[in-house]
């Protein structure tokens, strides 16, 4: 006969190393592989939430599987609601174009300048999107001679993702602000087997699609707000982190700082805050220090690993 407090001491849910195991199992019990009864996982993921509240967790959908939710845990108010259902990001050339392939089920189509763009077209795991994930992704998307080691595809990788940020051909030698911070976070967690299990950094990530250019909008700005983000990390339990690089462009029309572009800044800035992704600005002038290396170090760190 168990005792009555055996959960505690049951390696099994590991509770003196800390919550994910038992948040996890929590999670698998209303796993569509389990449960069936849409109304008994709405009635027990309930029950959990209420309870879970307590200690600053909730249970939450992040996928579906034949129609059916697949939940994961996370802190209350962390993250963002749903699945990720299209990732367009590194674009080196021209603007892609984009079309509803199916407007009921959200099917986004890339139309036109696709060879221009990245699609990652996997399902999001657990761990969120990992160099690993990535890695496996672009093995497979790109040809490589079967004895190719994980260096050799990261490597490849990181070319690609590189071609995509800010340079200046008359300025070859020039490292854009841009380039120092993804140059940074390589360097912490590199893009091969050593590191792996580490949250991509993904640049130049599509969040709103308009399909007309700014010159066909007359110069004005897109009616969706802000187009791409300059960074983009997909963490576990739907944590979503947006890492920006600020330069003149964000502030001023000219050498005149402008109010308008600030204002319209810190609004998508609120929107993106509102919706559950968490927002982190550089710019560009401390980028160009000569303690920005150690800065960005430092904040990679501070950043990724209390999550890991």
């Amino acid at each position: 006969m168990w005792e009555a407090d055996w959960i505690w001491r049951d390696e099994r849910f590991a509770l003196a190393d800390g919550d994910d195991e038992l948040l996890g199992f929590l999670a698998e019990m209303l796993h569509p592989a389990v449960r069936t009864d849409a109304d008994e996982v709405e009635r027990l993921r309930a029950w959990m939430n209420e309870t879970l509240a307590h200690d600053g967790y909730e249970l939450t959908a992040v996928d579906t599987i034949s129609g059916a939710p697949v939940f994961t845990a996370r802190t209350v108010g962390a993250g963002v609601s749903g699945a990720m259902k299209n990732l367009f990001f590194a674009a080196d050339g021209p603007k892609p174009e984009f079309v509803l392939g199916d407007a009921i089920n959200n099917d986004v189509l890339l139309v036109k300048n696709g060879e221009f763009c990245l699609q990652y077209d996997q399902a999001l795991g657990a761990t969120g999107l990992t160099w690993g994930d990535l890695i496996t992704w672009w093995r497979a998307h790109a040809p490589f001679p079967e004895d190719a080691t994980d260096q050799d595809v990261g490597r490849a990788l990181y070319k690609r993702l590189s071609a995509s940020l800010h340079r200046d051909p008359k300025r070859p030698e020039w490292v854009s602000p841009e380039r120092k911070v993804f140059r940074a976070y390589c360097r912490r967690y590199p893009i091969d087997g050593s590191g792996a299990h580490y949250p991509a950094l993904i640049p130049q990530v599509y969040l709103h699609l308009d399909p007309r250019t700014r010159l066909e909008r007359g110069g004005r700005d897109s009616i969706l707000g802000r187009e791409r983000m300059d960074f983009l990390l997909l963490l576990p339990r739907g944590v979503r982190i947006v890492v920006e690089v600020d330069g003149q462009q964000h502030y001023s029309e000219g050498d005149m700082a402008s109010p308008r572009l600030y204002s319209k800044m810190v609004s998508e800035d609120r929107s993106l805050r509102l919706k559950g992704y968490q927002v982190y600005r550089f710019g560009g002038h401390e980028l160009g220090l000569s303690a920005a290396p150690a800065m960005l170090h430092n904040f990679f760190g501070q950043l990724v690993e209390h999550r890991h």
